[in-house]
């Protein structure tokens, strides 16, 4: 059944004037009877034939969406995934959609985002950061399109990012294991490319420091950030004459990784300490329960919607936004005999 708007307004009990301005994206709409009219269009199927108006001001309520990481990369990190699922809830309820942008051409020259977004004519971009920056990503940051980074810093006209606070993840950590009589630790990494781990590796070197720990240069491991580097890098511990017996990994997909490299090798899972990073569900269920510092992923998601979309409407620039972490302590780091 095709609903005209004089049919949606009045299954919604509103003027037809505020289905249109729904339609057309007007600020002053009530959250309550914006929700209830974008629920009645969706129930029954209405797509919106754009007014002269909104064509005029070159609206189109579209979103793009780029992982901003080269060739191979992807969105099935468990942290994107929750943090994609948070902003979409937020931006859909404004009124957008959202387009994700492919980058799976093999450009030898790199994707040019800019030039894509101005084809699609987007109302804004969100970025998430990859392992490894495309060079393009900058061309459209320094453009006039409104873009939200996550993960990742982006420091043009009308863009703003937000992340967790990086550094306080490695200070959390080293100060717990410290505290724990731990006083060797190794440290396994994402990519060098990557700023996310850059920053967590330095801090986690200047926390090792501040503590007055000897940071091992045949400790300092770097993966990808999901499972198997993780094993990996834990296998190539394992090997070394001295093995650390406290383990940071940046993240729980190689934090895992590295309990299953512990387990398969021999060794007792209750002499080593691993701590994580991000608090994906499956911590929760491991065995043993994986501590791990946790990102507040749903709330960068709503954040990153609602500064996208101030931006979008005029409301001013937001500036960088840091969410605090939380550690959480399960069993994975509780060892049976701290070797100090």
């Amino acid at each position: 059944m095709k609903l005209t708007i004089t049919e949606i307004a009045k299954l919604a009990g509103v003027s037809k004037s505020t289905v249109s301005k729904i339609i057309n994206n007007y600020d002053d709409i009530g959250a309550e009877t914006r929700g209830k009219v974008l629920k009645i269009m969706e129930e029954y199927g209405y797509r919106p034939t754009y007014s002269a108006q909104s064509l005029a001001k070159k609206v189109s309520n579209v979103i793009g969406v780029i992982y901003a990481g080269k060739i191979n990369s992807d969105l099935n990190h468990p942290f994107f995934i929750e943090v994609l699922n948070a902003f979409k809830k937020v931006i859909g309820v404004e009124g957008f959609d959202l387009l994700f942008f492919s980058n799976e051409r093999f450009n030898p020259n790199g994707e040019d985002y800019l030039a894509r977004c101005r084809h699609y004519n987007v109302d804004g971009c969100l970025i998430i950061a990859g392992g490894e920056i495309e060079p393009s990503i900058k061309k459209l940051d320094e453009s006039d399109i409104p873009c939200i980074g996550v993960d990742l810093e982006l420091t043009g006209e009308h863009s703003a990012y937000i992340m967790t606070d990086n550094e306080q993840i490695s200070t959390l950590v080293v100060d717990y294991l410290y505290l724990e009589g731990h006083r060797e630790v190794a440290f396994i990494g994402g990519l060098p490319s990557s700023p996310i781990s850059e920053m967590r590796a330095d801090a986690f070197e200047r926390g090792m420091t501040a503590c007055g720990l000897t940071i091992r240069q045949e400790w300092m491991k770097h993966g990808d950030f999901f499972e198997q580097s993780g094993y990996e890098r834990m296998t190539e511990l394992l090997e070394e004459k001295d093995i650390p017996k406290a383990i940071f990994a940046v993240s729980d997909l190689m934090a895992l990784g590295a309990i299953k490299a512990i387990r398969d090798h021999g060794y007792n899972i209750n002499d080593f300490a691993i701590v994580g990073c991000d608090d994906i569900l499956a911590a929760r269920y491991s065995d043993p329960p994986l501590t791990t510092v946790k990102q507040d992923k749903e709330k960068i998601g709503h954040m990153a919607a609602m500064m996208l979309k101030d931006m979008i409407k005029d409301h001013g620039k937001p500036g960088a936004v840091k969410v605090a972490p939380e550690l959480v302590i399960r069993s994975s780091s509780r060892i049976k005999k701290i070797n100090s």
